[in-house]
């Protein structure tokens, strides 16, 4: 079997400042409780490494960062990569928790250029997932900013018109929507924020030759990690989407010449490359708790 290792793949640079984050912040309080508000990045096995610190983290389908706060008391409270609002930290400020703010630069820029589009009079639209963190906490900014998930929800008619999106997104799909947005608004000022992680790791998908299949490794809680496996199913007739070795030991994919592999951004290097290897010796290499994080 020929492996194909797409390059990048595995941690972004928001991902591994939020894990260096959180480990900094234990060593320097070891003795203090350590919460994260919400995954720290969309991957359990993080969540899972982290415990082993006595870092925890809360985070219930159905509930917002403000509403988790309730189940947050005493100790530091960590923002995730996928950034928090105004409301959100004052809320952690007024019950006294410490705050660690892990977000990830590309997401805070988005926030401060949505906050100064709103002071120059712009109605906002905003390209994301609905329930996404990213996209809750941008909402939460101002009842002017819009949520765009489809060109059914292109109905503005304000005339100040600004329209920006979540960093995770299918950067290809993200482009046709605003193709739209041009032809039926014009005069709106856009700014296309997919991040730079998330746009080579799709480009390197749509850019691999024929294979036979191609492996996507990443939790499919990840939203990077889910557009790159729709993507996957452009460029290979069978794509295998896993969460580590174990999930791909039960597929057979021995009557296969040609694999490619890749990872989401939130996806441990370790765990891929546990992959790659195996595909290419057939040998498990054991994982510990520290090679994941």
């Amino acid at each position: 079997m020929e492996v194909i290792t797409l390059t990048p793949r595995g941690y972004c640079k928001g991902v591994v400042n939020a894990i260096e984050t959180a480990k900094r912040t234990r060593k320097q309080h070891p003795n203090e409780p350590i919460t994260i508000l919400g995954m720290l990045v969309h991957n359990r096995f993080v969540v899972e490494a982290l415990q082993k610190y006595q870092i925890n983290s809360v985070d219930t389908a159905g509930k917002t960062r403000y509403e988790l706060l309730d189940e947050i008391n005493e100790g530091f409270v960590i923002f995730t990569a996928h950034g928090v609002s105004d409301r959100v930290r004052e809320k952690a400020n007024a019950k006294g928790l410490k705050i660690i703010d892990a977000t990830c630069e590309y997401v805070s820029f988005i926030h401060s250029l949505i906050k100064d589009k709103l002071s120059e009079g712009y109605t906002i639209g905003y390209i994301g997932k609905k329930n996404h963190p990213e996209s809750e906490a941008v909402l939460e900014i101002s009842d002017k900013v819009h949520l765009i998930e489809t060109e059914a929800d292109l109905t503005f008619t304000d005339e100040k018109l600004f329209f920006t999106n979540q960093t995770t997104l299918s950067s290809y799909q993200t482009a046709a929507l605003y193709e739209t947005i041009v032809k039926k608004y014009p005069n709106a000022v856009i700014s296309n924020e997919i991040c730079n992680a998330t746009r080579c790791r799709q480009q390197a998908v749509m850019e691999l030759e024929k294979v036979d299949a191609l492996v996507v490794v990443g939790d499919p809680k990840s939203h990077n990690t889910q557009k790159l496996a729709q993507l996957a199913q452009q460029k290979a007739a069978h794509v295998f989407c896993v969460e580590n070795l174990d999930d791909l030991l039960k597929e057979d994919l021995h009557s296969f010449q040609k694999v490619a592999v890749t990872s989401g951004a939130s996806t441990p290097t370790k765990i891929t490359q546990q992959i790659i290897h195996y595909l290419q010796t057939k040998e498990i290499i054991p994982l510990k708790t520290e090679d994941i994080i």
